[in-house]
């Protein structure tokens, strides 16, 4: 029976591990106990320099996903494939995801809007570069990663006034 289980890999090898774990299981024959393996990753939009810089990160760091009937055969392939370290679960039995586990570590993984990752901090100094609001300078009060937006206290005719800006629009004061 075909069941998710997490493997255990040395951080920053994910990838390799996957390429080399599918290469092992074509040439020792055991392809057809291994439906997928995945390394989960999202996608995140950075600003670097006021400019949008799409990156892909690892949700999961030091660990990759294998869709496997767990035969004796299968479990020794995986096991020892450079660069895994074992199974998550006991040591001697490997323990199957639950749906609800597979379904939202997948869900993370097949994210198709780009999360916006913050590069400023609250208090920080930051000029509006673009909008309206453009070359004024002012202070972050609040930030919303998931919509990707900052709200700035712009000083306008003496008075603090506050800006609901998106990361684009605006850049760290140096």
């Amino acid at each position: 029976m075909f069941r998710w289980y997490v493997i255990n890999t040395y951080s920053g090898h994910e990838k390799k591990v996957k390429a080399n774990l599918e290469h092992r299981l074509v040439s020792l024959g055991q392809r057809e106990n291994v439906r997928e393996i995945v390394v989960p990753t999202e996608q995140v939009v950075e600003t670097k320099d006021g400019q949008k810089v799409q990156t892909e990160k690892r949700t999961l760091p030091g660990y990759v996903l294998v869709n496997m009937d767990m035969t004796p055969d299968a479990l020794w392939v995986v096991k020892d494939t450079p660069g895994v370290t074992g199974f998550v679960g006991s040591s001697s039995d490997p323990v199957p995801l639950t749906q609800a586990e597979v379904d939202r570590l997948l869900r993370t993984h097949s994210q198709l809007r780009p999360k916006v990752r913050a590069e400023f901090s609250v208090g920080e100094s930051v000029k509006v570069i673009s909008g309206p609001l453009s070359d004024f300078t002012g202070e972050i009060a609040e930030i919303n990663a998931e919509a990707g937006r900052v709200k700035v206290l712009v000083s306008i005719f003496g008075r603090e006034t506050p800006a609901d800006l998106s990361f684009d629009q605006v850049k760290k004061v140096t």
